[in-house]
């Protein structure tokens, strides 16, 4: 029996009517991206020529641009803070006043993530914010000089500045110089018209040696030399504003251990709100299941005690009906502890385990396991539903002939893979089964990859830390 979670009515999403179906490209979690639009006819110019036009190359350069003025004057905030916060250490005033300087650069680091996210497409989440342990003015001084968020966002003033002389300085020359020379054989007229000379002067002395760029091979040259500069600049742009993101994201950002924090915080959220999800069901279905038959079942023993003495054959008929129903309630209540945890599972392993759900499928289901050892319990019963969850939807919305499950291990995570010949669509759009299964994956740091084109095959691919 395929348990269900609180996933599996949802289902895969199969079909025409799921997004994949009339979305020509969509996305996987974490980062994984798979293309459905490459029959969409292909852009003109190929990559290495649009480059200078994109408008992603524009938006580089405006930001390298703008980070010159905005550099300089939060580079000579931070330095007038340090200095004289530092030098004013041996008074009172001193301490808030570097504290009020240090709010002040987390005022520029809230600036420079808005411009990153605007121009470079970078989206870095708030640093942790600053609490006091308690109400008032210098708790909250003491919060901020203790934030390790404060000291980096006044470390980003001081760093980030000859930084961005470098970058605007090279990213100007080259596009300037590159555009310049381009465009030569439009403009080479002004030279001969009004500086009195027949053309750019490639070299020039007081002794009147010099050599002018002004024959057509020469302008041609200098034109083709200049479109290579052109092409080139987007890419040197690029390498500078890579720079960029790496001071925004390590600097502006939050710490490792914040984020890991805050991931854990939410992952507890979502464990919490699944055992309460389960607990509901367990209770649904003692309520719904075996505890009404047994209710049933008193009652119909009531009647045949009753009879028992006035007519025995009926009494007798409606004890054997009393022993059907026993048995039908140990069914539900030895179903219902399988799905609390299967008793194969822990004396057997995964193996066997997945082997038993596989018979029940409706698909006829190849299983390969090929593990050394056994992972943690908990990784291993997280396992065990998973593939559960996903046959159970193979056989409700799939249409598949035929699936398969993989298990091994790699390195310290171990992989779990089903797939099927089935109609394809999988959807994990929000509500969908596969989406209530990747956060409860998430919630112990695995993950959940679904590779389903509309008309099938379709591969679920889950990745659990090994935990042994």
């Amino acid at each position: 029996m395929a348990t269900d979670h609180g996933y599996g009515d949802h289902g895969y999403g199969y079909g025409p009517e799921s997004a994949h179906a009339a979305d020509p490209g969509y996305s996987y979690r974490y980062g994984y991206e798979r293309d459905l639009g490459s029959r969409r006819r292909p852009p003109f110019l190929p990559p290495a020529l649009r480059a200078p036009i994109e408008a992603r190359t524009w938006r580089e350069f405006g930001y390298l641009l703008l980070s010159l003025p905005i550099s300089t004057l939060l580079f000579g905030y931070a330095i007038t803070t340090l200095t004289l916060g530092a030098g004013l250490l041996v008074t009172f005033i001193g301490i808030p006043l570097l504290a009020v300087g240090l709010a002040g650069c987390r005022g520029f680091g809230m600036l420079e993530r808005a411009r990153a996210r605007g121009l470079l497409g970078l989206d870095v989440p708030d640093p942790e914010p600053v609490r006091g342990k308690k109400s008032g003015v210098m708790s909250w001084v003491g919060a901020v000089l203790k934030s390790g968020a404060s000291w980096r966002h006044l470390l980003y003033g001081v760093l980030h500045f000859p930084w961005a002389l470098f970058g605007f300085t090279v990213s100007v020359t080259f596009w300037a110089m590159g555009w310049t020379l381009f465009l030569y054989p439009l403009w080479h007229w002004v030279s001969p018209r009004y500086l009195g000379q027949p053309g750019m002067a490639l070299y020039s002395d007081v002794d009147g040696n010099d050599f002018y760029l002004d024959t057509p091979f020469e302008i041609g040259i200098t034109s083709a030399v200049g479109l290579v500069i052109v092409l080139a600049s987007p890419w040197v742009i690029r390498g500078l504003v890579s720079v960029d993101r790496l001071m925004v994201s390590g600097l502006l950002g939050p710490s490792r251990l914040a984020t890991r924090v805050s991931e854990l915080e939410s992952d507890r959220g979502v464990v919490v709100d699944t055992a309460a999800a389960d607990l509901r069901r367990i209770e649904r279905d003692l309520h719904d299941g075996a505890q009404a038959r047994l209710v049933a079942l008193a009652m119909d023993l009531g009647l045949a005690k009753e009879k028992l003495t006035e007519d025995p054959e009926a009494a007798a008929r409606m004890v054997d009906e009393a022993h059907g129903e026993v048995k039908t309630a140990l069914q539900e209540l030895r179903d219902l502890a399988r799905g609390i945890h299967p008793a194969v599972l822990t004396d057997r392993g995964l193996d066997a385990a997945l082997s038993s759900i596989a018979a029940r499928c409706t698909v006829p289901v190849k299983v390969t396991v090929d593990l050394a050892e056994r992972p943690a319990p908990a990784i291993e019963g997280i396992a065990y539903f998973t593939v559960s969850e996903l046959l159970q939807n193979i056989s409700k919305h799939s249409q598949a002939r035929r699936a398969a499950v993989e298990v091994w291990q790699t390195h310290d995570r171990l992989m779990l893979q089903v797939t099927d010949d089935g109609k394809g669509g999988a959807d994990t759009s929000a509500g969908s089964g596969l989406a209530g299964l990747a956060e409860r994956l998430d919630a112990v740091d695995g993950i959940l990859v679904i590779d389903s084109p509309p008309g099938g095959p379709t591969t679920v691919t889950a990745e659990l830390p090994w935990r042994g």
